[in-house]
């Protein structure tokens, strides 16, 4: 995958503080589970048994399978967090005796084997939404993102949407609910998408070695912010695509402002500090890069800094205008939310030393496969201070969860909150060395000159520069 080299916007935000809660309980959708084989995902489901067609509401029948996957709920006042499946229905309370004696139980339970975002969840007001993406190598490539809605206080699926195809760059580093417009918004993928002229032709811009050797040179357009309508699973991207970093996570606080971590190797030294965070050459925080979006034009804001290149020389890069976290983290599945009473600590649910563990973990070579013994967990819940990017880890993860997405409940920005759907307008202008100065009206034509495109908000007509 590509990684932006060159990024422009300077933005100075001021914060303030806010206390944080002494107990607070934090729900997600787990994204997989890791058992004892330790080198793979693996999402491993018991057969229960078979339903009858007497007893199916469909009336087809159907087999039942107990599945770890789910919502879960972490207390976050311990040292070790314990996810637990919620709700927790043991087999005991739908199945005896070899028939099953209470089906609407068994039909919640073998749902939960669907609720699974390989390619990201969305929680808002009680609502779930879980996106699944088909391998790129299926048998039916025309189908690859399906898409599930359920009740995220019962588990209750509540709608299976139509499938949909890649161009409906549904893949995403996370999707969340923003206080201030009440509109969804995410950290969208874009593939198969044709690069502007001006990013192509940088200096700076290099190629994907795996994207030229499959004759996609230019096409896959790495992430870009933009908006989804829940009723209807589309995407309107406000930037056609501009950023190459492995991002892992994105969350919108209480003030609206958007936050992405970056994954982050294991380059660097780990110090002695109270929290085994690493540092690079220059002493300062590195790992997982907190970055911080605008949501109006989509750009990353970033800042010109000074960087030692280790051989006595000096360079100018573009970096986060936050900072580091202090911690290297896989390039996988991982999520990250903020509580509405806190808009400057973000919960992200990352890895611990790249997913190695302390010591072997389940991303090597000769994987660990005694972690559930030697407590080697190589998943994390983090804090991280978005006024300066620094995590602190809260507690390591009991049996490696991941998650797709989290939210704290009773405390989420969307809790009692209706999302708006209508007003957006896709934004289709891109500046490219041919065509510097543009607007386009709404059905995309041009109609004049110096700006990218139009969004309409709660009848506002809003000029995208």
């Amino acid at each position: 995958m590509k990684r932006l080299m060159k990024l422009t916007t300077l933005v100075i935000a001021a914060f303030l503080s806010i206390p944080a809660c002494a107990q607070v309980t934090i729900m997600g959708v787990v994204n997989n589970n890791r058992y004892d084989d330790g080198d793979q995902l693996e999402n491993k489901s018991t057969y229960v048994g078979w339903l009858s067609a007497a007893q199916d509401p469909a009336g087809v029948g159907k087999a039942i399978f107990a599945s770890k996957n789910g919502m879960y709920k972490m207390t976050v006042n311990t040292t070790k967090i314990e996810p637990e499946q919620y709700p927790n229905i043991p087999v005991s309370e739908y199945y005896s005796g070899g028939a099953f004696t209470d089906v609407e139980k068994a039909l919640l339970v073998n749902n939960f084997s669907n609720m699974y975002g390989n390619s990201g969840s969305l929680y808002a007001n009680g609502k779930l939404w879980t996106v699944f993406c088909r391998d790129y190598q299926s048998s039916v490539p025309e189908d690859m993102f399906i898409v599930r809605n359920w009740d995220a206080t019962t588990g209750q699926l509540l709608n299976t949407f139509p499938h949909y195809p890649e161009d409906k760059v549904l893949e995403s580093a996370g999707m969340a609910f923003n206080p201030i417009d009440n509109r969804i918004y995410g950290l969208f993928y874009v593939t198969n998408a044709q690069l502007p002229e001006d990013i192509t032709s940088d200096p700076d811009y290099f190629v994907d070695e795996d994207d030229q050797y499959e004759g996609r040179a230019g096409q896959d357009a790495g992430y870009a912010i933009g908006t989804l309508n829940t009723e209807t699973m589309e995407v309107t991207l406000i930037t056609k695509g501009l950023y190459y970093y492995n991002f892992v996570t994105f969350a919108i606080n209480s003030e609206g402002r958007a936050f992405a971590l970056t994954s982050g190797g294991t380059a660097g030294v780990t110090v002695s500090d109270d929290d085994d965070h690493i540092v690079d050459i220059n002493g300062n925080l590195t790992g997982a890069q907190l970055f911080e979006f605008d949501l109006e034009t989509g750009n990353m804001l970033t800042q010109a800094v000074e960087v030692n290149d280790g051989e006595g020389g000096i360079y100018t890069s573009q970096e986060p205008l936050v900072g580091a976290t202090g911690y290297a983290s896989q390039y996988r599945r991982q999520a990250a939310c903020f509580a509405k009473s806190n808009p400057n600590k973000m919960y992200w649910n990352g890895y611990v030393n790249s997913g190695k563990g302390y010591s072997g973990g389940s991303w090597t070579s000769l994987p660990d496969t005694n972690w559930r013994e030697n407590g080697k967990y190589d998943t994390a819940l983090y804090e991280v201070d978005i006024t300066t990017g620094k995590a602190t880890r809260i507690a390591k993860i009991k049996d490696r969860y991941a998650f797709s997405c989290l939210w704290v409940e009773g405390d989420d920005n969307s809790d009692g909150q209706d999302i708006v759907n209508t007003g957006i307008v896709s934004v289709t202008s891109q500046k490219t060395a041919n065509e510097n100065n543009a607007t386009y009206n709404l059905s995309g034509q041009r109609v004049g000159n110096g700006y990218k495109g139009i969004v309409i908000q709660n009848g506002k007509k809003t000029i995208i520069k």
